[in-house]
């Protein structure tokens, strides 16, 4: 949420100037996710759940003990798909806060099959990742090249109140065979720290395949012509040695 300040000055009296100044607000609502704390914690109860629409997971904090919860599937994929890091619960009729830290997936259906929730205070720096989107055209786009990102996400941080929704990096001045690393990223939001390794490429700019491929098959078709070339002389040196045989023998 933004609030708006506005200025007004009068230079000339036909125009009016606004200054509009941006205020940031801490957020003050959280994603509200339902949770329900479970005592079966066997695998058949899991099955179970999960039958029922429940994914099984685990509630944890360093120092207290784990709590074992179920959430709603449905809920649970409307809370990733918010756009959110952080989420609301209620425990024990307190409002607790928590993120993600890790989800397992059916490895044939790759539905969500257990979720580790983590729970965090806003007063405590917390890491985690965030979507690393690319912004802008870049020239060596624009010449022809080849853009690969090896990179989508990126390690911060952070406070629970200033997680960003994405990390953005302009590649408007990358050219064809350069590269951009984290190093490059300029974040300008306060308390917000980049933890991922800098010397890690992000991305980068190379020539079409298919240049490489045509220089590469120019290349074969020169080594064939040589070859051909060399048993052509090859013949025709052992056809003068025959004929010079007969004529010894004769």
């Amino acid at each position: 949420l933004e609030k708006l300040s506005i200025e007004c000055t009068m230079g000339n009296p036909l125009v009016l100037y606004l200054n509009f100044k941006k205020e940031k607000k801490m957020a003050s609502s959280y994603y509200k996710l339902d949770v329900t704390n479970r005592q079966e914690i066997r695998s058949k109860a899991a099955k179970a759940l999960r039958k029922k629409g429940m994914i099984p997971g685990v509630l944890y904090f360093s120092g207290e003990e784990n709590v074992n919860i179920s959430i709603e599937k449905s809920v649970l994929f409307h809370a990733m798909q918010s756009g959110q890091r952080i989420f609301e619960i209620d425990q024990d009729g307190k409002s607790q806060y928590t993120m993600i830290k890790q989800l397992q997936y059916h490895p044939v259906t790759d539905e969500v099959i257990h979720v580790d929730l983590m729970r965090v205070r806003r007063s405590e720096k917390i890491t985690i990742s965030v979507p690393l989107v690319l912004v802008g055209d870049s020239i060596g786009v624009k010449e022809g090249g080849v853009l690969s990102q090896s990179l989508n996400q990126i390690e911060i941080s952070c406070f629970p109140t200033d997680v960003p929704e994405q990390i953005e990096l302009n590649i408007e001045d990358l050219e064809l065979n350069s590269a951009k690393s984290v190093a490059d990223l300029e974040i300008d939001i306060e308390d917000v720290d980049i933890v991922t390794d800098p010397s890690l490429n992000i991305v980068s700019i190379t020539p079409p395949a298919s240049e490489e491929v045509v220089e590469d098959v120019e290349d074969v078709q020169e080594g064939d012509e040589s070859l051909e070339e060399a048993s052509k002389d090859e013949g025709n040196d052992s056809s003068d040695g025959d004929n010079n045989g007969e004529s010894e023998s004769s």
